[in-house]
């Protein structure tokens, strides 16, 4: 499909209230207002056909663009090195949590190749930059919180860089999900680690707004919260 063609798309679909999503994604470039599920389905036929020359030609010049170009890596099929190729090509320029969470839920190759796309994520354990220490957080949790991963997972949460609100959020994120789905490994996590006050107690927080947590299970995460000076809280958006 020809860029130009796909620019019409976007065009015809825009209007879904643009100012709403410029409101809840701060740092996000001109947004049209294509609405995601759409941009979902316009990224899958992208990906069937020549989604190399998409990949390759993209000028990612709105938020939707930048959307298309994360969703198409996330749905193409093709040999994983290919695919992380563009991955790594893609992640230094992400600026926004959207942007971010779109390519590492939508990677479904990472449960087809787990190895690769976890040495693929390695690389990236000890950056300090904001985005790509969400991107370890957000993969991580998106596609290896199992038996055979969950172990690894929690020791590369725990050594994660926390800095930037959205590479904390990213890590809450995660911490709280593995509550829900390894309880007995996570109070264990939370009574040792290593996060700091703010991102420690956001976890905490997730999980007691989790549905999937009991609320047995809340009533002892309420007690666990650590006290924190006035300086340590960030107010700001979630995700």
């Amino acid at each position: 499909m020809e860029l130009i063609e796909i620019r019409k798309r976007l065009g015809d679909m825009a209007g879904d209230n643009p100012q709403f999503y410029t409101n809840i994604i701060p740092g996000a470039k001109q947004v049209l207002g294509v609405s995601v599920p759409k941009l979902r389905t316009l990224a899958k036929e992208i990906a069937r056909n020549d989604y190399q020359s998409f990949l390759q030609n993209n000028p990612m010049d709105t938020y939707e663009m930048e959307m298309l170009q994360a969703f198409v890596i996330g749905y193409a099929k093709d040999d994983i090195y290919t695919l992380l190729g563009y991955m790594e090509a893609f992640i230094p320029i992400i600026h926004d949590w959207a942007v971010n969470d779109a390519l590492c839920q939508t990677f479904s190759q990472a449960k087809k190749h787990p190895e690769e796309t976890y040495n693929f994520l390695m690389k990236y354990k000890d950056s300090k930059k904001e985005y790509e220490v969400r991107v370890v957080a957000v993969l991580l949790m998106s596609h290896f919180l199992n038996d055979q991963y969950i172990d690894r997972v929690i020791k590369v949460l725990d050594e994660l860089y926390p800095e930037g609100y959205y590479a904390k959020m990213g890590i809450a994120w995660a911490v709280a999900t593995v509550m829900a789905k390894y309880p007995d490994k996570c109070m264990d996590y939370l009574k040792n680690n290593h996060l700091d006050d703010w991102t420690y107690n956001k976890a905490i927080q997730k999980m007691i707004e989790s549905y999937r947590v009991p609320g047995e299970q809340k009533e002892i995460l309420r007690g666990m919260k650590r006290r924190t000076k006035k300086s340590q809280i960030i107010v700001r958006g979630e995700r």
